[in-house]
Parts: C-alpha cells; sequence; structure tokens
C-alpha cells in the first residue's frame, strides 16, 4: 500500500509539475517585451512573486488530488474533472503569453475557477485536506482574474 500510494503521488506529481512546466516555458518564450508593454494596475504584484506562488500551489494541488484518490479510488470522475482543469491551466500561459489574447485567457481563467469550486465540491465529500489545500489555489486565481481583467480595460 505504501509503494502504490508513493507511486501515485509521484505519477500525480508529474502530471500537475508538467502542466507548469508547459506553462512557464510559454511564459519565459513569449513573456517579452509584449508584457512590459501593457499597461498594469497597481495591484500587480513584482514578477519574481509568481514563480514561488505558482509552485507552491502546484504542491497543494498534487498534495490535495493525491489524498481524495487515497480516500475514494472508485471516483475516476474526479480524476477526469482534475486533468481537465490543469489542460485550462496551462493553456492559460499559451493565450495570454503565446497569443497575447487577454479577453481569451480572462475566459480561460473564469473556467479555471469554476473548475477549482467542483474539485472543492467533490473534496469536500472525499477529504477535508484536499477542500482546504484549494482554498489558497482558488483565492488566487481570483486575484489572477481581478489582474487579468484590469490588464484587458487598460490595453
Amino acid at each position: 500500500m505504501f509503494k502504490n500510494k508513493f507511486l501515485s503521488f509521484l505519477i500525480f506529481g508529474f502530471v500537475t509539475f508538467s502542466a507548469s512546466f508547459i506553462g512557464s516555458i510559454a511564459t519565459i518564450t513569449s513573456k517579452e517585451p509584449w508584457y512590459s508593454s501593457l499597461n498594469k494596475s497597481g495591484l500587480n504584484p513584482p514578477d519574481w512573486v509568481f514563480a514561488p506562488v505558482w509552485t507552491t500551489l502546484y504542491l497543494f494541488m498534487t498534495i490535495a488530488i493525491w489524498s481524495a484518490w487515497h480516500k475514494n479510488y472508485k471516483d475516476l470522475n474526479i480524476i477526469y474533472i482534475y486533468l481537465m482543469h490543469l489542460f485550462f491551466n496551462t493553456t492559460w500561459s499559451i493565450v495570454f503569453f503565446v497569443f497575447h489574447n487577454i479577453f481569451a485567457a480572462l475566459i480561460n481563467l473564469i473556467i479555471i475557477i469554476v473548475f477549482i469550486i467542483i474539485l472543492m465540491i467533490k473534496y469536500k465529500k472525499i477529504s477535508n485536506l484536499s477542500f482546504i489545500l484549494m482554498i489558497p489555489y482558488l483565492l488566487w486565481c481570483i486575484y489572477a482574474l481581478t489582474l487579468n481583467t484590469s490588464l484587458y480595460i487598460l490595453n
């Protein structure tokens, strides 16, 4: 059982951080000079804040799905929802930084938030830890929605 838990944690971590890696590559390769030229609100944090925050959130997401999975192996639906959520999480960076489409990124972010809420509802029934670990992610995405909206309005 321990090996299964360890292996499943590694698999969930690999999948989750692969999404992070793809998003990071899209950001790094396409961010500048476009992003620097945008009008930003005073709510924007310095760029260095994003990497540690997102790394922490991806770790929390990994633990959350792993904990929920080990408390309810039979619910493959939760895995599908998690993977769809990761797809939209990954594509936000591509839509925003590669395609420079602020409005589509805004819609993408709303979809991500809906998926987070769905996951949280499912997690609450299965694992309180999973539910709690998603709260910072939800709050950060709501903050990101505010930033994305302000970028859309200002540009």
